[in-house]
């Protein structure tokens, strides 16, 4: 009878694609930098510009998430792919649809030319009904809406033994296009006609930690710093510019699978 010396059996190496997609929707906050806005209405000679207003978000998340459409809250969505594995590197078409509000019932600093004549003053901003002599307002209130072409690095932190849950760092780098949505009306003009528009460029860093769950599913949280500029955005009768930094943060569901060749 011929014996053989027995051994542990080794496992199979598990596996593996080269790359990963993924998907994610989820929703966020936003706190903003004081910022410039700078009006230019050439047929009603006014040049003029509001220092350092104060503007915040409007969240919508937290009146009532699932009594509206889903897109009406600030949300925002992440289309990726780790195009390899080993190194975690990948690219990223990442979307915030965040809102700017100018802070209602604030005394405002404006300075330039109003009604062709010279101005530097403070003046009441409020809409109506909060003690302004005519009712003003300034709004990127359907979305500052900052669209990023990332480039990614993910960083392995931990997995369990069953590999069901594993934790991942990601940093994300990207410059794109901002597309507002204008709301204004000034003093005792109009109000503009709302619209969509390519309205200046953003710059962007974020910060992520994800928990993967049995490998498709995974929660993301990020903290995020932007630059956005606006410019030429259609107002009454003119245009507008400003620029302000934001800090956000997100909180995203996704699903990601594996693609690419078969390495081991």
């Amino acid at each position: 009878m011929l014996m053989y010396p027995v051994f542990g059996l080794a496992q199979k190496p598990k596996k593996e694609r080269s790359g990963e997609f993924y998907f994610s929707w989820g929703y966020n906050t936003e706190w903003y930098t004081h910022s410039n806005v700078s009006v230019n209405q050439p047929s009603l000679g006014n040049a003029f510009t509001f220092v350092g207003i104060s503007g915040h978000d409007h969240r919508g998340w937290d009146e009532g998430l699932f009594s509206k459409a889903i897109s009406i809250p600030q949300y925002n969505y992440r289309i990726g792919y780790i195009f390899n594995k080993k190194k975690g590197l990948g690219f990223e078409l990442n979307f915030d649809h965040t809102k700017f509000l100018f802070s209602d019932n604030q005394m405002t600093h404006i300075k330039g030319k109003m009604n062709n004549h010279p101005f530097d003053g403070q003046v009441l901003f409020a809409s109506a009904g909060q003690g302004a002599d005519t009712s003003s307002y300034y709004y990127l209130n359907n979305g500052a809406n900052f669209l990023l072409f990332n480039i990614v690095k993910r960083w392995s932190l931990l997995t369990n033994k069953k590999q069901t849950i594993r934790i991942d760092g990601f940093g994300k780098f990207g410059v794109g296009p901002v597309i507002p949505h204008v709301q204004d009306k000034f003093f005792d003009q109009p109000e503009n006609d709302p619209h969509f528009q390519l309205g200046g460029w953003n710059v962007g860093v974020e910060g992520a930690i994800r928990a993967t769950f049995f490998q498709y599913v995974y929660l993301e949280y990020t903290n995020k710093l932007d630059y956005a500029r606006y410019s030429g955005l259609k107002i009454y009768q003119g245009t507008a510019k400003q620029a302000f930094g934001t800090y956000e943060m997100i909180l995203n569901l996704g699903i990601c699978f594996p693609v690419g060749k078969v390495i081991n």
